[in-house]
Protein backbone atom coordinates (compact mmCIF):
# COMPACT_ATOMS: atom_id res chain seq x y z
CA UNK A 1 0.00 0.00 0.00
CA UNK A 2 1.35 3.63 -0.67
CA UNK A 3 2.01 6.16 1.92
CA UNK A 4 -1.10 8.16 2.54
CA UNK A 5 -1.23 12.03 4.09
CA UNK A 6 -3.67 13.18 7.11
CA UNK A 7 -5.50 15.36 4.29
CA UNK A 8 -5.61 12.15 2.00
CA UNK A 9 -7.20 10.58 4.31
CA UNK A 10 -9.55 12.83 5.70
CA UNK A 11 -10.79 14.03 1.94
CA UNK A 12 -11.23 10.27 1.05
CA UNK A 13 -14.18 9.13 3.68
CA UNK A 14 -17.26 8.25 1.59
CA UNK A 15 -19.93 8.30 4.69
CA UNK A 16 -19.49 10.92 6.54
CA UNK A 17 -19.64 14.37 6.51
CA UNK A 18 -16.15 16.75 5.50
CA UNK A 19 -17.34 18.43 9.11
CA UNK A 20 -16.98 14.94 10.57
CA UNK A 21 -14.07 13.74 8.30
CA UNK A 22 -12.17 16.88 9.61
CA UNK A 23 -12.96 16.71 13.44
CA UNK A 24 -12.11 12.62 13.60
CA UNK A 25 -8.62 11.16 15.05
CA UNK A 26 -6.58 10.38 12.38
CA UNK A 27 -3.01 8.19 13.60
CA UNK A 28 -0.60 11.15 14.41
CA UNK A 29 2.59 8.29 13.65
CA UNK A 30 1.41 8.12 9.64
CA UNK A 31 5.10 8.37 8.48
CA UNK A 32 6.17 5.17 11.18
CA UNK A 33 3.03 2.87 9.47
CA UNK A 34 4.83 -0.48 7.80
CA UNK A 35 2.68 0.51 4.62
CA UNK A 36 4.38 -2.19 2.80
CA UNK A 37 3.05 -4.51 4.95
CA UNK A 38 -0.89 -3.04 5.04
CA UNK A 39 -3.61 -3.82 2.57
CA UNK A 40 -5.49 -0.94 4.13
CA UNK A 41 -4.65 1.46 6.86
CA UNK A 42 -7.59 0.52 10.10
CA UNK A 43 -7.09 2.65 13.41
CA UNK A 44 -9.64 3.11 16.26
CA UNK A 45 -10.35 6.46 18.04
CA UNK A 46 -8.58 6.76 21.53
CA UNK A 47 -11.04 9.02 22.89
CA UNK A 48 -13.90 7.10 21.42
CA UNK A 49 -13.03 3.51 21.50
CA UNK A 50 -16.78 2.49 19.73
CA UNK A 51 -15.12 4.06 16.51
CA UNK A 52 -12.92 2.75 14.09
CA UNK A 53 -11.78 3.61 10.45
CA UNK A 54 -9.95 2.70 7.63
CA UNK A 55 -8.76 3.85 5.03
CA UNK A 56 -7.41 1.48 1.66
CA UNK A 57 -7.06 1.83 -1.95
CA UNK A 58 -9.82 0.21 -4.18
CA UNK A 59 -10.04 0.18 -7.53
CA UNK A 60 -7.71 2.97 -8.26
CA UNK A 61 -8.80 5.50 -6.03
CA UNK A 62 -8.71 6.12 -1.82
CA UNK A 63 -11.53 5.23 0.00
CA UNK A 64 -11.91 5.55 3.75
CA UNK A 65 -15.20 4.33 5.96
CA UNK A 66 -15.86 5.57 9.67
CA UNK A 67 -17.00 2.11 12.03
CA UNK A 68 -18.75 2.00 14.69
CA UNK A 69 -18.43 -0.73 17.10
CA UNK A 70 -22.00 -2.56 17.91
CA UNK A 71 -21.57 -2.45 21.30
CA UNK A 72 -22.30 -6.41 22.06
CA UNK A 73 -19.86 -7.84 24.16
CA UNK A 74 -21.20 -10.85 25.39
CA UNK A 75 -20.09 -13.24 22.82
CA UNK A 76 -16.24 -11.71 22.85
CA UNK A 77 -15.61 -14.88 24.77
CA UNK A 78 -15.89 -17.16 21.91
CA UNK A 79 -13.68 -17.59 18.87
CA UNK A 80 -14.84 -15.89 15.68
CA UNK A 81 -13.58 -15.02 12.67
CA UNK A 82 -12.66 -11.57 10.95
CA UNK A 83 -14.75 -11.27 7.63
CA UNK A 84 -11.60 -9.24 6.00
CA UNK A 85 -9.00 -11.60 6.89
CA UNK A 86 -10.17 -14.80 8.21
CA UNK A 87 -7.95 -14.84 11.09
CA UNK A 88 -9.28 -16.42 13.97
CA UNK A 89 -9.26 -14.94 16.97
CA UNK A 90 -10.70 -15.26 20.92
CA UNK A 91 -12.44 -12.36 22.01
CA UNK A 92 -10.74 -10.18 19.57
CA UNK A 93 -13.58 -10.00 16.95
CA UNK A 94 -16.24 -7.19 16.83
CA UNK A 95 -19.09 -6.69 14.66
CA UNK A 96 -18.38 -2.71 13.11
CA UNK A 97 -20.89 -1.39 11.30
CA UNK A 98 -20.37 1.59 8.76
CA UNK A 99 -23.28 3.51 7.57
CA UNK A 100 -24.13 3.67 3.79
CA UNK A 101 -22.73 6.10 1.82
CA UNK A 102 -25.14 8.84 0.72
CA UNK A 103 -28.56 9.63 1.07
CA UNK A 104 -29.00 5.89 2.08
CA UNK A 105 -26.55 6.71 5.31
CA UNK A 106 -28.34 9.78 6.34
CA UNK A 107 -31.56 7.69 6.32
CA UNK A 108 -29.63 5.32 8.93
CA UNK A 109 -28.75 2.87 6.88
CA UNK A 110 -25.91 0.80 7.13
CA UNK A 111 -24.09 -2.38 6.75
CA UNK A 112 -21.79 -4.43 9.45
CA UNK A 113 -19.09 -6.83 8.85
CA UNK A 114 -17.34 -9.15 11.71
CA UNK A 115 -13.36 -7.67 11.93
CA UNK A 116 -10.52 -8.50 14.21
CA UNK A 117 -10.98 -5.65 16.66
CA UNK A 118 -7.84 -3.82 16.28
CA UNK A 119 -8.36 -3.74 12.38
CA UNK A 120 -4.92 -4.83 12.07
CA UNK A 121 -5.58 -8.09 9.17
CA UNK A 122 -2.74 -7.18 7.12
CA UNK A 123 -0.51 -7.60 10.00
CA UNK A 124 -2.33 -11.15 11.00
CA UNK A 125 -2.31 -12.60 7.59
CA UNK A 126 1.84 -11.71 7.33
CA UNK A 127 2.19 -12.76 10.52
CA UNK A 128 3.87 -9.81 11.71
CA UNK A 129 1.43 -10.03 14.79
CA UNK A 130 0.60 -12.30 17.07
CA UNK A 131 -2.64 -14.58 17.00
CA UNK A 132 -2.46 -17.12 19.42
CA UNK A 133 -3.89 -20.60 17.91
CA UNK A 134 -3.84 -19.97 14.03
CA UNK A 135 -6.21 -22.43 12.09
CA UNK A 136 -3.98 -24.02 9.33
CA UNK A 137 -5.00 -22.82 6.09
CA UNK A 138 -3.32 -24.07 2.79
CA UNK A 139 -3.61 -20.93 1.27
CA UNK A 140 -0.10 -18.62 0.71
CA UNK A 141 0.54 -15.72 2.07
CA UNK A 142 0.29 -14.31 -1.17
CA UNK A 143 -3.36 -15.52 -1.67
CA UNK A 144 -4.40 -14.43 1.85
CA UNK A 145 -3.15 -11.37 0.84
CA UNK A 146 -5.51 -11.26 -2.45
CA UNK A 147 -8.56 -12.45 -0.09
CA UNK A 148 -7.97 -9.51 1.78
CA UNK A 149 -8.12 -7.08 -0.90
CA UNK A 150 -11.10 -8.93 -2.55
CA UNK A 151 -13.26 -8.99 1.23
CA UNK A 152 -12.26 -5.23 1.40
CA UNK A 153 -13.28 -4.75 -2.28
CA UNK A 154 -16.48 -6.28 -1.46
CA UNK A 155 -17.09 -4.28 1.99
CA UNK A 156 -16.09 -1.31 0.51
CA UNK A 157 -18.56 -1.68 -2.69
CA UNK A 158 -21.51 -2.54 -0.42
CA UNK A 159 -21.15 0.64 1.80
CA UNK A 160 -20.95 2.82 -1.49
CA UNK A 161 -23.45 1.32 -2.99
Amino acid sequence: MKPMTEQEIRAAFVNCSKGEAKRLHVPRDLAQQPWDDLDFLGWRDPQAPDRGYLAAEVDGRTVAIALRSSGAASWQARRSICSLCVTTHTGRISLLVAPLAGKAGKQGNSVGAYMCTDLACSLYVRGKREVGTRLHESLTVEEKIERIAANLTAFVAKVTA
